[in-house]
């Protein structure tokens, strides 16, 4: 989904709970990275990996100039072979604490195996947020944007609208001259190897 594309879907969405909620949500993202000198871990569940946010956050990440917002991805089997930046697993949790900022994704219920290494992340000082269906995981989160059972908003979709939101810097927006020069940088940067 491309940058048109998501405005335009914000502007489908204005004046609804979901944006409200989606910008709040980010908020509360970005202030813990620039918090937080630990940086972000972003995981999902055994039958999902969220490739996809991952990527649109490094885009953000860059675009926005905060470099903390560019996350880990934390990964539940890492293939033989795989490069040092796709082949962190599972273990990064048990080593997450104060000043990191974990980001759980689920388009379900995450199992027990996670629920428990989130808990010990947040009881060790790590700041947890969570995107999914609520339940248990929310429960353990800081803050979380809870998807209902028959979501008007894919996962897909929503997970956009957050990556896009945490990217610009609080106060509004970046003056004309800032923009230019990031778009130029952004232009000529290879993309990233998600």
């Amino acid at each position: 989904m491309d940058a048109v594309r998501v405005s335009l879907l914000r502007e489908m969405l204005a004046g609804t709970e979901w944006l409200r909620a989606t910008r709040a949500f980010a908020g509360t993202l970005t202030t813990a990275v620039r918090r937080g000198p630990g940086g972000l871990l972003l995981v999902g569940t055994a039958a999902y990996e969220p490739w996809h946010l991952a990527a649109h956050l490094d885009e953000e990440a860059a675009w926005s100039g905060l470099p903390a917002l560019s996350p880990t991805l934390v990964r539940y089997r890492v293939p033989p072979g795989a490069p040092a930046h796709l082949a962190v697993d599972l273990g990064r949790l048990a080593a997450a604490g104060r000043g990191e900022t974990l980001l759980v994704v689920a388009p379900g219920a995450p199992g027990a195996p996670l629920l428990e290494r989130v808990d010990s992340a947040r009881r060790s000082g790590a700041t947890v947020l969570a995107l999914g269906p609520g339940g248990d995981l929310a429960g353990l989160a800081h803050d979380a944007l809870t998807l209902p059972p028959e979501p008007a908003l894919s996962l897909d979709v929503v997970q956009h609208l957050v990556s896009a939101a945490a990217g610009p810097p609080p106060g509004g927006r970046r003056p004309f001259r800032d923009r230019l020069s990031r778009l130029a940088d952004r232009l000529t940067t290879p993309p990233p190897r998600w």
